[in-house]
């Protein structure tokens, strides 16, 4: 994959740049982070990482089309509405509790780690994770075709799924007791539709990669994607400790499953 220079034949075209670019405003943040004390600021700009990376793409292109504006224009309606609402979540809340923590256990070497375990390591996740929008922006085959449609519709669904999951569970605690567990709506048939529905828009943007020459090799992209969610920063990091802090919670993983939408056991 080269990179930096404009090329119709590339598979990424741009990859390189892109890297430097997300690498350049992650380092940006970091700084904006260290007189604030706030490495979290990092994940309101997760989403407008990859509107920065498929611009850096598109601009590589001799002539995007129309199949790089309907991809750039799907990943900029994700990145703003995960954007709002992670602001939303966290502006005037202080420092996430994942990152006061490092900062504790680095003490006064963390203003410099932050940058390397935080800013860096995320924006080459995010450049690894936004290949299929590099191989998506071409100008073969004809638009639309048939992964084209698959895809952005695939694609379109998951943000939908997403966008309802989060306003659903935002609603529940307004209104519940503290300590309760969601478990209406999408939550009653997984216990974590959000991530399951950001899992989908990525598969979404592959399938439309994958129609395009050579596009189907970034499959990594939406398996690191949704290896994350389960493992790392989703799933897997909210769930420790949920079952004994919320009581009912083991029952409520017992029944639902924890990922892929079913029906709740009896």
């Amino acid at each position: 994959m080269d990179l930096l220079t404009p090329s119709a034949d590339a598979l990424v075209p741009g990859a390189t740049l892109a890297w430097l670019a997300l690498v350049g405003a992650f380092t940006v943040l970091w700084l904006v982070s260290l007189p604030l004390r706030n490495a979290s600021i990092v994940d309101m700009w997760w989403g407008p990482a990859f509107v920065l990376a498929g611009a850096v793409y598109a601009s590589a292109r001799p002539d995007p089309g129309p199949r790089g504006i309907a991809v750039l224009a799907v990943v900029t309606a994700w990145a703003l509405r995960l954007a709002w609402h992670i602001g939303r979540r966290n502006v005037g809340h202080g420092e996430d509790p994942r990152y006061a923590v490092w900062r504790q256990q680095n003490g006064a070497s963390w203003w410099w780690f932050s940058w390397v375990k935080v800013f860096f390591l995320q924006a080459t996740i995010a450049w690894i994770v936004s290949w299929p929008i590099g191989a998506a922006v071409a100008p073969s085959p004809a638009f639309p075709s048939i992964f084209d449609v698959a895809g952005l519709t695939i694609a379109l669904a998951g943000l939908v799924f997403e966008a309802v999951a989060d306003a659903q569970l935002r609603r529940f605690k307004q209104t519940a007791p503290k300590g309760a567990i969601c478990d209406v709506g999408l939550w009653r048939y997984s216990r974590h539709p959000n991530y399951f529905g950001e899992s989908v828009v990525w598969w979404g943007l592959y399938l439309v990669a994958a129609g395009t020459p050579g596009g189907w090799t970034t499959f990594v992209s939406p398996l690191i994607m949704t290896w994350l969610l389960l493992k790392v920063s989703g799933v897997a990091l909210l769930e420790k400790g949920l079952t004994s802090t919320k009581p009912g919670y083991a029952e409520y993983v017992r029944r639902t499953s924890a990922f892929v939408p079913r029906p709740p056991r009896a």
